[in-house]
């Protein structure tokens, strides 16, 4: 599909360039940080970000939804995906734009003026990682760029939209546009949960926006996090499937699909029906060995990139999950949030 036609995949979140290098004891002192830890960015922590650049950084465009939709264009023809976020007027902006474009990802970023780029840097010791994340101008997108017609046009002409649950702390009503317009057209909608804390402490903003997803992801601690904050008295993940499976929808043309990613534990995915009966699958994590993995993170953000590719590319449920597990058992034994170069052909398991 070409560009001026649009993108048939529009993802929506909070972007983030990531900056990782190997690092030692002495780098970790400095910014009194642990080995194996993620914390939000304080004013002593603002120097870091050059002194990994110093030691040779390897540069990743990062946030959840930004590695999904890489994943996703990694496996789909070219221009089938644009991404949507706020960065800075500055060099980490530059760099993030390049190599979302690298990665063959449209981007329509908010520049903020007064915000530097949302950066994370990470610090990797042995198998340790230890992230310093500093928000800033991915905390500013406005429902007011969404709606700019130059980028609505794009919302228009995309059929599938995806979008990350840290979201949920930023702009909500960019989301709830977002729903809107796929209920009215019956177009995908799909929602990460993200992290346990957004069940937890963005309950009333989660619940606003799961009325309108058609498809809801989550891993099983986001999972129990959501079943606790709504006192359904159950850590069963099936069952827990099966509720989310069963919430309120706006567009009943589809079945809401609940789909809980468990490590490598079977992932459980729940159908739902308008007769309100709840069909359950269990698929199984591609196996590869412990030598073999590098990094879980991002496996997460992977899975659902490959997933979203299945869904644009018209393939059935079963295939979207398998090639969900295919990117994501790619993801994890390379370093970071990425996949592997030169492109790897998905095939079925």
């Amino acid at each position: 599909m070409a560009a001026a036609q649009g993108y048939p995949l529009l993802c929506l979140e909070n972007p983030l360039l990531d900056i990782q290098a190997r690092g030692d004891a002495a780098l970790l002192e400095k910014y009194d940080l642990k080995p194996n830890d993620a914390i939000l960015a304080e004013e002593k922590h603002m120097g870091i970000y050059e002194d990994l650049l110093a030691r040779d950084a390897k540069l990743i465009p990062g946030g959840a939804a930004q590695n999904t939709a890489r994943g996703a264009q990694y496996m789909l023809p070219e221009n089938s995906v644009v991404y949507i976020g706020c960065i800075g007027k500055d060099k980490y902006g530059e760099i993030l734009k390049k190599t979302c474009e690298e990665a063959g990802v449209h981007t329509e970023y908010r520049i903020d003026e007064t915000q530097p780029t949302g950066k994370c840097g990470v610090v990797i010791t042995g198998h340790d990682r230890s992230m310093c994340t500093h928000l800033a101008a991915a905390n500013e997108y406005k429902l007011e760029h969404l709606k700019q017609p130059e980028v609505w046009s794009l919302v228009e002409k995309a059929q599938h939209y995806y979008v990350g649950g840290y979201h949920l702390t930023v702009c909500v009503p960019a989301i709830l546009a977002l729903g809107e317009e796929a209920a009215a057209k019956n177009k995908t909608f799909m929602l990460s949960l993200s992290a346990p804390f957004i069940a937890q402490f963005f309950k009333d903003q989660l619940d606003s926006v799961l009325p309108y997803t058609d498809y809801t992801f989550c891993n099983e601690t986001e999972a129990i996090a959501y079943s606790e904050g709504h006192q359904w008295g159950t850590e069963d993940i099936t069952e827990i499937a099966k509720k989310l499976a069963q919430l309120p929808k706006k567009n009943t043309q589809r079945p809401r699909v609940a789909i809980v990613t468990q490590g490598t534990l079977p992932t459980i995915v729940a159908i739902g029906s308008a007769t309100g009966d709840v069909e359950v699958k269990e698929f199984k994590v591609r196996e590869i060995s412990k030598e073999a993995i590098n990094d879980t993170n991002g496996a997460g953000d992977a899975f659902a990139g490959g997933f979203c590719a299945g869904i644009v590319a018209g393939k059935s449920l079963d295939d979207s999950i398998d090639m969900g597990q295919w990117l994501a058992s790619k993801s994890i034994q390379e370093l970071g949030p990425s996949f592997p170069s030169p492109k790897q052909t998905y095939s079925r398991s």
